[in-house]
């Protein structure tokens, strides 16, 4: 059986709800699936130079495009009060001040137009484009004397060609030419199958006028860019050995001639060297990476260098948390960083002397189906710092830290959510069997009372190296409004407890995180929250692994949904996105060098022993974790006369599978009625081990 996902599903169908629901006698208290498209998000916040102002991108949902649209917003430091920059049709992103603040570069698109790079002037208020290109700009970064922006973007190239056809008729229609692929990775779940061609580095007038292109070859040159205080050279993070396509993390740090065109290594040790920048002065150069040892997570380490590359030395070493986004202080005296900590983002200042100081807590991303960690911030010359911040409550607003003191400047969601009530969020911790605590959070209903006992929902994050944290989630919500509790926990390989933490996991995912996510239920239900004869599982991608897994341990769970896992490791190494990685980083060796390491830890392993009723959910242009594997899973409990059925979510990828609000919605409500159906567990013939289809 097929379930065909429409926008009709999501308004009309929940679980708590008959199909035929009456008229609403006045607006709804909880959050329910049609307020996805009223929702709202901050994301990447840039203060000006002088810490007036803010430029941000708020994301927007769109009940008539089922998107959520990107628009750029001003916010006074002072007032509060905001206004629109760039929010007419389209998609508008990358906001970034000029040294001088006078003027703002971005990214736009109109609606059905090519995206291309625009300049604002402040003082008039005039928006200018002043590129025409073929493809999109990224990595935006003006000269620091502004009358330059350098950027990246994709250059075409000619892919292989094998063999040749003879000319065709005039007016004849022929087949589409073949598709030949040659390289390593020739698709990613971000862009699906890889045209021919190289990202690099151009650079156009401040003013506009023809762009000049700077590094070129069979490499792929990205940003982050940073000049250098003289405007001589930009700085930049790239794999251009010959070996590239099978050493993907093998990056070094490059500087790049301007006027000349040459390039040279400023790294080379083996592992990645990423996020140059260079302190005012020029004289140092920060970046973040670490000496590649294989395992399945290592922190991304702080360092500093001489401008040349000599003298480099680790700042954050005993931070033992992985460092991302260094900005240079004013001064040149210290870095600002952000890092994750036991599920929350937060933002220190690292001295040259290797102190570090945290002075900025509660960033918050704009992913909002999940309770991941996440959020960005941008550092004014006085030290003030404009980050997006957020809560269990609610999603991501701008704020101000100054001075030792936090200032939120927007609301965003006010008038949506203030008259709701939603799920509240209680953290939990548990023991698991080797006496480590293992952290999670629990959202209660908001109908919940003290001392009443409800189903649960364990609600597994995917990575499986992320995290979990206190953090708006849509799919939480929605859930909680069912009437059911959420539990989200951080098992051993999440982020943000460590490197030896994260690495409890090395070559051994799936495995004893089984025991930490049952500790964590165990727990709930010990604390009084949770009726422990209605427990219910789903989690995606890692988390999908691990859905799996559980319901092939044990037959607790009355019902599941296991969201683009992965079932069998053989084939997703060598058939997902990333085939330079997997096999090298995850399991040590290649399917074919170690088939028994690879089938011990794939959930088709256990699928003999299933007997709980599992939904199979997946985005029908997934290549991370590809439909394939899915379809395995589903028709492998078919097969067994499990209770089972395929959702494929049309047109989504493995991290765009709840970025349209309808899909989103409609996802949530067909788990929430896969439970709903289940809410007794299995029928009798197929907990019997009974074969057919159901």
């Amino acid at each position: 059986m097929m379930l065909r996902l429409s926008c009709a599903l999501l308004l009309a169908c929940t679980a708590a709800s008959p199909a035929l629901a009456a008229p609403p006698e006045g607006p709804s208290r909880t959050f329910e699936a049609r307020d996805l498209f009223s929702l709202e998000a901050a994301t990447d916040p840039q203060i000006s130079p002088d810490g007036s102002k803010i430029a941000y991108v708020r994301r927007s949902g769109d009940i008539m495009t089922d998107r959520m649209r990107p628009s750029i917003w001003l916010v006074d430091t002072r007032t509060g009060e905001q206004m629109p920059l760039a929010a007419g049709p389209g998609s508008h992103s990358q906001p970034r001040w000029s040294p001088d603040g006078k003027r703002l570069a971005y990214i736009s698109s109109g609606e059905g137009s090519s995206t291309q790079l625009f300049v604002r002037w402040m003082a008039s208020g005039e928006s200018v484009r002043i590129t025409n290109l073929p493809d999109a700009p990224t990595s935006i970064a003006w000269s620091p004397d502004g009358r330059q922006i350098a950027y990246a973007m994709f250059v075409p190239g000619e892919g292989m060609k094998l063999g040749s056809l003879p000319p065709r008729p005039e007016g004849a229609k022929w087949a589409e030419p073949l598709e030949i692929h040659s390289d390593v990775t020739y698709r990613t779940d971000e862009e699906g199958y890889l045209k021919p061609g190289f990202s690099h580095i151009f650079l156009v007038s401040g003013d506009g006028g023809a762009p000049r292109q700077l590094t070129f070859g069979s490499v792929h040159d990205n940003g982050p860019l940073s000049w250098t205080p003289d405007g001589r050279a930009i700085l930049f993070s790239s794999n251009r050995s010959p070996d590239w396509a099978k050493e993907p993390l093998d990056t070094e740090v490059y500087a790049l001639d301007v006027v000349g065109g040459g390039i040279t290594a400023l790294t080379d040790r083996f592992g990645p060297d990423n996020q140059p920048a260079i302190s005012p002065d020029g004289r140092l150069i920060a970046f973040t990476g670490f000496d590649d040892k294989r395992l399945g997570y290592q922190n991304d380490v702080l360092y500093v260098m001489n401008r040349d590359g000599s003298g480099r030395r680790a700042l954050t070493e005993r931070l033992d948390r992985s460092a991302e986004s260094p900005i240079w202080a004013s001064d040149g005296r210290s870095i600002f960083i952000a890092y994750d900590d036991h599920g929350e983002r937060k933002v220190a200042r690292v001295a040259l002397d290797g102190t570090i100081r945290t002075v900025a807590e509660g960033l918050s991303g704009g992913a909002q189906d999940r309770p991941y960690t996440g959020g960005s911030f941008s550092v004014a010359k006085d030290g003030s710092i404009a980050a997006t911040s957020g809560s269990a409550s609610r999603p991501s607003d701008v704020a101000l830290y100054r001075a030792g003191a936090k200032r939120q400047l927007t609301r965003l969601n006010a008038e949506l959510l203030d008259g709701k009530r939603l799920g509240e969020v209680r953290k939990l911790t548990a023991t698991s069997f080797d006496n480590r605590q293992i952290e999670s959070w629990l959202t209660l209903p908001p109908s919940w009372r003290e001392g009443q006992r409800l189903p649960l929902i364990l609600e597994i994050h995917g990575g499986p190296f992320s995290a979990y944290g206190p953090s708006f989630a849509t799919d939480n919500q929605l859930y909680a409004s069912a009437g059911y509790a959420v539990l989200s926990v951080n098992p051993r390989g999440s982020t943000s407890y460590g490197e030896d933490f994260a690495n409890l996991i090395h070559h051994a995912y799936p495995g004893r995180d089984y025991d930490d996510l049952i500790a964590s239920v165990d727990a709930a239900i010990a604390a009084g929250f949770v009726d422990p004869d209605r427990l219910f599982v789903t989690g995606g991608s890692g988390g999908g692994v691990l859905t799996s897994w559980i319901v092939g341990k044990t037959d607790r769970f009355k019902a599941a949904a296991t969201q683009k896992p992965v079932i069998d490791w053989t084939s997703q190494a060598l058939t997902a996105d990333g085939p330079a990685f997997f096999a090298r980083y995850w399991f040590g060796a290649y399917p074919w060098e170690d088939q028994q390491a690879y089938w011990n830890r794939s959930p088709l392993s256990l699928v003999g022993n299933v007997k709980t009723p599992t939904l199979v959910v997946v985005g029908s242009e997934d290549y991370r974790t590809p439909v394939s594997q899915s379809e395995e899973y589903y028709t492998a409990l078919q097969l067994r006369g499990v209770p089972t059925a395929l959702v494929k979510v049309p047109g989504a990828g493995h991290g765009t599978i709840a970025s349209r609000p309808s899909q989103s919605a409609a996802k949530a409500a067909a788990i929430l009625a896969w439970f709903e159906k289940y809410k007794n567990g299995a029928p009798a013939a197929a907990r019997s081990g009974a074969t057919g289809a159901n």
